[in-house]
Formats: structure tokens, sequence, C-alpha cells
């Protein structure tokens, strides 16, 4: 086995998407991941369709679980649980995302395990952290509402919108991934092991960014804004004589250009205009000076002169298109893992590359 992680051993009790993210991410460098699914029914996901490809399996389980292999075990009886021990005593990482304490009933909670085997990574993601929200469901779709993400998500007030994936479940697998490396850096500094827990609403909090830090560092509430920016401008979807065009303009050397393939150079000097604080201040009355220009030729057309004179701008491409954009541009982003195509690991490395051994495996007959 070859990648960063090559020896490591990862038991994963995870299912549906941000554990088993975060374990294909481990897989993809080189770590042995063990996916531990119930008899005769496995990952949630793999009932998750259509669509299905064409060996019968969901696509969505596929997306996230190719470099493992599977047993199916049941954790309700000795015999299986006695298997399971036997699978964490060799591994380095155990994943679960079980509801808080129902692993401490069968005896696989953190403090049973640790005290078998204290150099263990044992991470634990939840939906709302494991004390007065440890009730909680964990589903991607409360969290985007509750965590704050679709009261700014939509086409306009009144209009909350969840986004088109379930982005809070990549960003906490994203996050579970960051913590258990760093636990396992410190385990091979002091042959300890840790407990790393990691829930969907605190990943999504960090992930809000400048929207959270708005509401506690200045008070203000953010809210919903469709496809414009509360800090800049233009930085929107705009229309063309035939298509949208997005434009993304971060400083004003850049406002400069535009304005100036536009024809309209003199908003440079327009002291409603010439500093991004005073285009927010005026975005309404800019982005209809924008749009009248934009209006007399068509998105590609505008595109060929805008990034030719450096100003971020694209269209808005379908998730087919942007698969072809990755690879017109030589990012490789499908890769073949034991004959199943998939979306590559997003990471490069020079002298570790991840490596795509063994397809999402089927579930094992009981």
């Amino acid at each position: 086995m070859t990648g960063p992680l090559a020896g490591v051993v990862v038991a994963d009790l995870s299912r549906v998407l941000a554990g088993p993210y975060a374990t294909m991410m481990l897989a993809d460098l080189g770590a042995e991941v063990i996916k531990i699914e119930r008899p005769g029914i496995g990952d949630d996901t793999r009932a998750w369709g259509p669509p299905y490809a064409d060996n019968g399996q969901s696509t969505y389980f596929q997306a996230v679980n190719r470099n493992k292999s599977s047993r199916a075990i049941d954790l309700t009886s000795d015999e299986g649980r006695a298997e399971v021990r036997s699978i964490i005593g060799r591994a380095d990482v155990l994943v679960e995302n079980f509801k808080p304490g129902a692993l401490d009933r069968l005896g696989l909670g953190y403090a049973d395990v640790h005290a078998a085997f204290p150099s263990l990574v044992y991470c634990s993601i939840t939906g709302f952290g494991s004390d007065r929200g440890a009730d909680l469901p964990g589903y991607d779709l409360l969290v985007q509402a509750m965590g704050g993400l679709m009261s700014i998500t939509g086409p306009g007030p009144g209009e909350p919108t969840k986004a088109g994936v379930a982005v809070v479940d990549v960003i906490t697998g994203l996050h579970a991934t960051v913590g258990i490396l760093a636990a396992l850096r410190h385990r091979d500094a002091t042959g300890e092991g840790q407990h790393v827990e990691v829930s969907l609403l605190t990943s999504l909090l960090s992930a809000l960014v400048n929207q959270a830090s708005s509401v506690v560092g200045a008070g203000v509430v953010p809210q919903i804004m469709g496809n414009e920016h509360p800090s800049i401008t233009p930085y929107a979807v705009y229309r063309t004589a035939d298509r949208p065009i997005v434009l993304a303009v971060g400083n004003d050397r850049q406002f400069a250009a535009l304005v100036e393939v536009l024809g309209i150079g003199e908003l440079c000097t327009d002291e409603r205009f010439a500093t991004n604080p005073a285009r927010v201040s005026h975005r309404d009355d800019l982005t209809g000076i924008l749009e009248h220009q934009l209006l007399r030729a068509g998105a590609d057309h505008w595109q060929d002169r805008l990034h030719a004179v450096g100003v971020p701008c694209g269209p808005i491409n379908d998730i087919a298109q942007a698969i072809d954009l990755a690879q017109r541009l030589g990012l490789a982003p499908v890769v073949q893992a034991g004959g199943v195509p998939g979306i590559a690991h997003p990471i490069d490395f020079s002298a570790t590359p991840a490596s795509y051994r063994s397809a999402p495996p089927d579930l094992p007959a009981d």
C-alpha cells in the first residue's frame, strides 16, 4: 500500500456522508479502512437512489466509499462486538457517528475503548454535540436550517434555500480528517491516543467565516442577498444579451479594467463607485449601469474581453460542464477505482500521491 498514510489502519463505524467522506480521504492517502456495516442493510446510502451505477450500486454510496473493505457485523451480538474489538485492536483510528451514548451502551464508547487501547485515535462525529444537543438528529438539511446557512442562502428575503449539496456534511468530514491527522501526529510523538469530537453545527459555524464574524465582531446579522456579496461589489450574477455571467471584482484595479472594457471608464472617478465601500453603498445604481452595457453582447464575448484584462468572470456551468472544464484545464478530475469512476482526491502530493486501489465494496453476505 502506498501514500503518506500507508500503514495506518482505520476502523470505520460511520455511515451516510460526513464520516465516510473523512475515511475515504484517509483511504485515498493510503490508510487501510475497514468499513463496519449492519448485516443485510449496510450503510444507509446503499439504498439512496436513483441514480444507480451500471453495477447496481447507488452513486451516492460510491461517492464516498472507494478504497475500503467492508465487514457485515451485528453490534448487538456478543460475537459481533468481539469481532469489532478485534478490528479495533489492530487499528490506529476509529471513526463513528452513532447517536451520542449508543456505543457506550455496547461497550464500544470512548472510555471503554481508550482503556483497552490507549494509543487509539477515536473520532466521534455528531450533529449538535454530545451534551445538551445529543438528542437532536444530525441531518445536513436540519443543520443548514438551524445553523444559519439557509438564512443567508436563497433568491431573496423570505426565500431561505438549502445549498445544492450536503455541504455541512462535507465540511464536517474535512474537519474530522484534520482532527484525526493532528491526533495521529500527537500519538506518534507521545504514544497517546485521544478523543476527537466534531459536530455538524460547530463545523458550519466555523465555515460561515465572515458571515459569522459580522455577528460576533460587529453585531450585524447577515440577511439573504441572493447572488450579491455583503461586502464586495460588483460580485454577483449579471445579465448579458444571451445568458448570465458572473463578475467577481475584488479590488479597484479590477473594477477599473471592467468599466474600461464596458466603455464606461468614467465610473472610476464617480464618487459613488471610486472605492469598494462606495460601490457597496450604491450597489443597485451600479448594477443597473453595468447590465445596461453587458446587455449589448453575449456572455462569451464579455468573458473573452474581460479575461484578457484580468477581470475575474465566468459562465454558470452545470456539473457536467464543470467537470469538463477541469479536464480541459489539465486537472484530471475523474479517476477509476476498481473500474468505478469517481472524482479525484483534491490534494496533489509531489512524493506520496493519492491512490485509487479498489471500488466501493459490496455488502458482504451475512
